[in-house]
């Protein structure tokens, strides 16, 4: 690492930060002080349904009180620059061309559900994890190539059959998925004009110039997608660095709905951030 080191955190604001959530995010600006690096705050606030003011003003407000600090981003103090991806449309519309132009997306009639019905759909092993996009259901290449706009329609990256995609976590070590046998082609446009997760994450980390993305090991396959699309970019990725997920005593992972569990009832309650982020045993810390 050196002092060019740029990380970021990236919340999403549809509730309440919890506890797992702190904690990656104070992993991510332990490695970027270490490096002697940047660290950028993005609001990931592209779901129009979901996302609320009051929640980005509170993730902001607890984080603050976790000990959390960036040195760009909302809140920052720095100059002024458009750090919330509801800003950045324009950005994104034209990564969808660059990819539309080389010919690696498709325009998808097909809905999730529709997915997940399809008899001859091939999944995973892990029952809970989206099913493989049926290759059938794919049309021919140069399919799409006279939109100039996404238009009323979801959009499809043309996954690669049997590519192993590898790479070394920061954490983990080696890391590898196939394509089309761990996942199939994947959304980057919406139907109701707004970017997929995949292609707004690679677009503003390019844009900001990322350096490493420390996030939950839950988004492992994410990177698999996300390296397909820096290379169809022709652009270099950031390394990565999953951390372990915080679970709950029954062995499920925290998640926005234990409200018992956020930030801002931990405050309430009396918890100290010091102590929530140094416990190891933390569940019985709260117990306490």
């Amino acid at each position: 690492m050196s002092t060019d080191y740029r990380g970021r955190i990236a919340p999403t604001p549809t509730g309440y930060l919890h506890l797992g959530h702190a904690r990656t995010f104070w992993i991510a600006m332990e490695r970027a002080n270490a490096a002697g690096g940047c660290l950028i705050y993005r609001e990931e606030d592209l779901d129009p349904q979901r996302c609320k003011p009051e929640y980005a003003a509170a993730a902001i407000e607890d984080l603050k009180w976790f000990g959390c600090s960036w040195q760009e981003g909302p809140d920052a103090g720095g100059p002024h620059s458009p750090y919330r991806q509801s800003e950045r449309h324009q950005l994104f519309l034209d990564v969808w061309r660059k990819l539309k132009d080389a010919d690696v997306i498709y325009p998808c009639d097909k809905s999730r559900k529709d997915v997940a019905n399809a008899a001859r759909a091939p999944h995973r092993e892990d029952e809970a994890a989206e099913p493989i996009y049926p290759e059938s259901w794919r049309p021919p290449l140069g399919t799409g190539q006279d939109a100039s706009e996404p238009g009323a329609s979801n959009w499809r990256f043309r996954v690669p059959d049997g590519r192993e995609i590898l790479f070394d976590d920061g954490r983990l070590g080696p890391c590898g998925f196939t394509c089309r046998r761990e996942f199939g082609d994947f959304l980057v446009w919406r139907k109701d004009d707004v970017p997929a997760y995949e292609l707004a994450v690679v677009a503003d980390d390019a844009a900001m110039k990322v350096t490493e993305v420390v996030r939950g090991e839950d988004l492992l396959i994410s990177t698999a997608r996300q390296l397909l699309l820096y290379q169809a970019l022709g652009m270099e990725p950031p390394q990565f660095y999953h951390t372990p997920l915080m679970v709950d005593p029954s062995g499920q992972r925290l998640a926005k709905r234990h409200r018992s569990l956020s930030l801002r009832e931990l405050r309430e309650a009396g918890h100290h951030p010091e102590a929530l982020r140094q416990s190891e045993d933390w569940w019985s810390g709260l117990e306490d």
